[in-house]
């Protein structure tokens, strides 16, 4: 994790799914290749951890395999439970258990808000069965790197910079893949990548994002003084995130596919 803010505990985080689908479908849509990646068989049972509001868990259902879902926020359980027809786990991805292994564990994402990741590596290992694989994607280090700094700039303007809480967890690759590697899986692909994501259903730019994935940034900011705030967080990351009229994201992302090797005694 690159920055120095501290950490926010994932329950800190509130979801609107409606509007999770209806501004930030790009976060499912640009997924696509990870789903691919994990090449799901029909037959197969496959956990989507941290499923949001399930348009990839039932793309995967899709292509025939039986898909569990699992989100730690009640609104994307029940928003993922109407998508799917079927009963979604409402689950703290640091320590879930299942009644039995699955062949792969799948997350698109979500990864990046357990900022215990070894609790989570270890969860995720436990539910494999023996040879079955772990495909995700999340955030990789300097993620949002442009956005985080604007909203650190814009608080420091106001002298509320000190109160700032990071909800992330935004690893390098070779740090997540020594993670892997310590607690019990093979390596067997990553990719790091920017993607540069424009923000097309956000007439309020950068402060639409914040206001959606970074409540935990401004949390601490008085209501009186939230709209000056967002306002000074869009003029900060204009020239970098703001050309041709559109506003952008700096995503940087991790993918990685892992195989859980036998458990030892």
């Amino acid at each position: 994790m690159t920055d120095t803010a501290r950490p926010a505990a994932p329950a800190d985080q509130v979801w609107d799914a409606d509007r999770y689908d209806r501004q930030f479908g790009y976060v499912s849509s640009l997924a696509k290749g990870v789903v691919d990646l994990l090449d799901p068989a029909p037959g197969e049972h496959v956990l989507d951890l941290g499923c949001g509001t399930g348009e990839l868990a039932a793309e995967i259902a899709a292509r025939g395999a039986r898909v569990t879902g699992t989100d730690s926020d009640p609104a994307m359980v029940a928003a993922a439970a109407r998508r799917l027809g079927t009963e979604v786990l409402l689950a703290d991805g640091h320590d879930f258990r299942l009644d039995g292994p699955v062949d792969a564990v799948f997350s698109n994402a979500a990864l990046h808000w357990m900022t215990r990741p070894q609790e989570v590596v270890r969860s995720v290992h436990r539910a494999l069965r023996p040879g079955g694989r772990f495909v995700a994607e999340l955030g990789g280090a300097r993620n949002v790197a442009g956005i985080i700094g604007a909203v650190r700039a814009a608080l420091a303007e106001h002298g509320l910079d000190g109160g700032m809480r990071m909800p992330w967890y935004f690893p390098s690759p070779a740090e997540y893949a020594a993670l892997l590697e310590a607690n019990g899986f093979l390596v067997a692909r990553t990719e790091y990548f920017a993607r540069p994501t424009e923000l097309s259903d956000c007439p309020r730019g950068v402060a639409d994002w914040v206001a959606m994935f970074g409540s935990t940034l401004i949390d601490h900011v008085p209501a009186d003084l939230l709209p000056a705030v967002l306002d000074r967080v869009n003029e900060l990351a204009a020239p970098t995130l703001h050309r041709d009229g559109r506003w952008y994201a700096d995503y940087r992302r991790l993918r990685f596919v892992a195989v859980a090797e036998e458990r030892t005694p």
